[in-house]
């Protein structure tokens, strides 16, 4: 046997060993032959295809209208029933989905049945300045023919209806991110009347003013404000700043911070419903642990320390809502959160000093 170690002849020949002509074992195979398509080869169906092209590009405009008569045609009042926003969100969501889709798959057809196909290899070459530069505005010049769009007026016509018609949508929607909050989110309607009548607390849905007789130690209420029903506007973005747990715990349970022994009254607390960590409702109340739960992410309260976290992922206590009785027995809110409720935002810190300056 020959020497596998060395260039003999004898060797297996799967090695080559340098210095030697040999003939290379693996040859490049080169690019595959080019299969023309149909287009290619008849204009009837490359006719077909730039049609179907432009077809799906206007189906991409028609898209974006239902969008804008859905979003501009559709009134949602204070009126508005259940069905109506079924509707609305209904043609909202196939409005985009057909100017998207249209968009996209008219592209790709248009490139998998009008754009040359075939398979180019360039050799790697030194870069020059001007020539690269002069080089890369031929490829540039090169693309626009190979898209064959100056030759194809329906498919450029169309494409540019629809590519200038898809942002509309964005720019209707972009227009209710406004007007600023500025520091309504800092205020709720517990803050007490211009002539200076406390609010009452009252039952939701109803509106029935509560009374601290009412409440028994391990009861808890859903709580809105006292005239809160009576609102014509902005009823639903009121009540979801101002719902309120009320609950009566033995008064040697609680333990207030300084400032806020008079927050309570007889063992009755209240506290914001709405969880700190991204605003769902905290609704589930444990009577034997005094434990208050948001069943989204499982955030914990201790209602005998203050609503402090004591599991979950929210970073802050509820806010506690200071409580009294007036002359008649109705339990009242002697003033308006001290901080502002719900979960964090970017002017939360300055209106809570602003709160308590």
């Amino acid at each position: 046997m020959g020497n596998h170690s060395d260039g003999s002849p004898n060797h297996s020949g799967t090695v080559a060993t340098a210095g030697q002509n040999e003939v290379e074992k693996f040859q490049d195979p080169g690019l595959p032959p080019h299969r023309l398509r149909l287009a290619d080869t008849d204009p009837k169906a490359a006719k077909r295809a730039e049609r179907q092209v432009a077809l799906l590009f206007g189906t991409s405009v028609v898209g974006t209208l239902i969008f804008l008569v859905a979003y501009f045609a559709i009134d949602l009042g204070d009126d508005s029933t259940i069905a109506t926003i079924r509707l609305q969100n209904a043609l909202l969501g196939l409005g985009t989905a057909f100017a998207m889709l249209g968009i996209g798959t008219g592209i790709v057809h248009w490139a998998k049945a009008l754009m040359p196909d075939h398979e180019v290899s360039e050799e790697r070459h030194a870069i020059r300045t001007e020539d690269d530069r002069q080089a890369a505005v031929r490829i540039v010049d090169d693309i626009v023919e190979e898209t064959g769009i100056k030759r194809r007026p329906l498919i450029r016509n169309t494409l540019l209806g629809a590519v200038a018609l898809a942002p509309l949508p964005a720019l209707a929607v972009f227009g209710d991110l406004g007007p600023r909050p500025d520091n309504a989110l800092a205020h709720t309607m517990w803050a007490p009347a211009p002539d200076g009548r406390l609010k009452r607390l009252a039952r939701d849905p109803d509106g029935t003013p509560i009374k601290a007789a009412d409440v028994t130690i391990g009861s808890a209420f859903h709580v809105i404000p006292e005239g809160l029903n009576e609102l014509h506007e902005g009823k639903l973005n009121e009540k979801a700043k101002s719902v309120v747990l009320l609950m009566r715990l033995n008064p040697e349970e609680l333990h207030p911070s300084p400032g806020r022994a008079d927050w309570a009254y007889n063992g009755i607390v209240a506290y914001s419903k709405i969880c700190t960590h991204v605003g769902c409702p905290v609704a589930l109340y444990e009577q034997q642990t005094h434990h208050l739960l948001c069943p989204c992410h499982q955030s914990t309260f201790d209602l005998t320390q203050q609503c402090k976290v004591i599991f979950g992922p929210a970073s802050r206590p509820l806010p506690q809502l200071p409580i009294a009785v007036d002359s008649e027995g109705y339990l009242v809110a002697t003033s308006d959160f001290h901080e502002p409720v719900g979960p964090s935002y970017w002017e939360r810190v300055q209106h809570e000093r602003n709160i308590n300056a």
